[in-house]
């Protein structure tokens, strides 16, 4: 969850509410300093590097980084015909951006007939995430989507008792999995491999990767599809579920301190954002789709 994602405060399907005396409008957008340098990489060149971004939290789609014109590579962002209407900030500028003998359409965007309480966009450019080559903060990669500082993930360890049965089987038997508490979701039950009848688990082809965790494998339990889940290589932020599994409590059935757990309303994960997705081509540096359909 981020701020307007998910189950976010400005979501649409947001878990909590403002507590206010008039209602608050259905469509809230948040603009505010990202106050990190970015950089932008296309065919081998910085295109783009900015200690003065402003990210935009817009209902529905993951926070989009908006570049100063002065900050970007001039004589490579060239204008299209085409021009969209954006539901809150009028009219959008589309643009390819051309780097030598290599280009993107529809690569970058510009809104153009801001009303004034958006001037916090005026002058600035955002690029489509997946026309990219890579988007960096510092000399760091960033994947999926510029970082949202409001979604945060907390791992703590504890002694109760997580029961994972199919039928009469058990699968899983721990009292000391790792609970993971992650912005806008139900908490996440990680069991260590040693308390796993791993015998039980069939690891399967598909993978998706999530921006603050890393790549995700996932597991059939005998005909209980994608049953199970485990970063198998965790990144450094949340390295202390590395190579544990946790269970899909709507797949199998999930005890806890004895009392079944169900799957929460909303809790599945969706893309949110239509230039960006949960497959792992940009972790693993395969090549998408340029620009945006």
């Amino acid at each position: 969850m981020g701020l307007a994602w998910q189950q976010g405060p400005l979501a649409t399907g947001s878990a909590g509410r403002f507590l206010t005396e008039q209602p608050l409008p259905r469509r809230l957008l948040y603009a505010e300093p990202l106050r990190r340098r970015m950089r932008v990489q296309f065919a081998d060149r910085w295109i783009a590097d900015s200690e003065n971004v402003v990210l935009l939290h817009e209902p529905g789609r993951y926070p989009v980084a908006y570049f100063p014109l002065g900050d970007i590579e001039a004589d490579i962002v060239l204008a299209e015909d085409r021009v969209t209407e954006h539901q809150d900030l009028g009219d959008t500028q589309w643009f390819t951006i051309k780097v030598a003998e290599r280009e993107a359409s529809h690569a970058a965007w510009r809104h153009t007939c801001l009303p004034p309480y958006a001037s916090d966009l005026d002058g600035r450019l955002a690029f489509a995430w997946r026309a990219m080559d890579a988007f960096y903060e510092e000399d760091e990669r960033i994947v999926g989507h510029a970082a949202d500082a409001y979604h945060r993930i907390d791992i703590r360890s504890t002694a109760r008792h997580l029961i994972v049965r199919a039928g009469d089987s058990v699968i899983a038997d721990t009292q000391h999995p790792l609970a993971l508490y992650e912005s806008g979701f139900a908490p996440r039950w990680y069991v260590p491999r040693e308390d796993i009848d791993e015998s039980a688990l069939e690891i399967i082809e598909t993978q998706t990767f999530c921006p603050y965790k890393g790549i995700c494998s996932y597991y059939d339990i005998g005909d209980r599809k994608r049953a199970a889940w485990s970063y198998l290589s965790a990144w450094r932020e949340v390295r202390r579920v590395a190579n544990w599994v946790s269970f899909e409590p709507d797949k199998i059935d999930v005890y806890l301190d004895d009392e079944q757990l169900e799957l929460e309303p909303g809790q599945t994960v969706i893309p949110h954002g239509i230039d960006r997705g949960l497959d792992t081509d940009e972790v693993l540096g395969k090549t998408p789709t340029a620009g945006i359909p």
